[in-house]
């Protein structure tokens, strides 16, 4: 049960303009926004920074910033948010196969050497405690640039806030979201998020 139900209605006109954004990220307005809506200027700068945060400016795509997502959120442990990320990576173009064996990112062909660097920055940055290192810098210099890295880390940023905020709110889980976790990730369940 979660600590603080989600509106099932939108309280602020400006949160409910900004919450059409995750009908294309996800299909359906996450019931964390939906708590956080009891807060509208919280809601309201959640979604502006999810926004930016998400915002595809350099060469790291939107399927890779919902994988990254995914990894991030599992290294922490918030099932809500790896449901979402690994829905949303699908939304974004995300084959089968790539989000079935995200975590043989290592071993795989079906990632870039590129991508494995993101991957690993992702676990490190997301690890308490942080384990970003000279090794995980000159590989992740070797393939992308500053904003780039810049975006990345906004999105385990992001999804540190949003782990945090998911698993202490024991939020719960929307159907699609559910099916997601149910579809793509090994070992799925859904923890507390009921």
């Amino acid at each position: 049960m979660p600590l603080v139900n989600p509106l099932n209605h939108f309280t602020n006109p400006e949160v409910k303009r900004l919450v059409e954004f995750f009908n294309e990220t996800l299909g359906f307005c996450p019931n964390s926004v939906l708590t956080m809506q009891r807060r509208p200027a919280i809601a309201a700068a959640f979604v502006n920074l999810n926004m930016a945060v998400m915002s595809n400016e350099g060469r790291v795509t939107a399927e890779q910033k919902r994988l990254i997502g995914y990894l991030t959120s599992a290294q922490t442990g918030c099932k809500y948010c790896q449901a979402h990320t690994i829905l949303a990576a699908k939304r974004y173009g995300g084959s089968e196969e790539r989000l079935k064996n995200i975590w043989n990112f290592r071993e795989s062909n079906l990632y870039t050497d590129a991508e494995k660097a993101l991957f690993e920055f992702a676990l490190a940055a997301s690890s308490i405690p942080n384990a970003v290192n000279k090794g995980i810098e000159k590989e992740l210099k070797k393939y992308w640039d500053d904003g780039e890295i810049i975006e990345t880390l906004g999105v385990i940023a992001l999804f540190g806030y949003l782990n945090r905020w998911n698993d202490s709110m024991a939020t719960s889980l929307e159907s699609d979201a559910e099916d997601a976790g149910d579809k793509y990730i090994t070992q799925w369940n859904k923890g507390k998020h009921m």
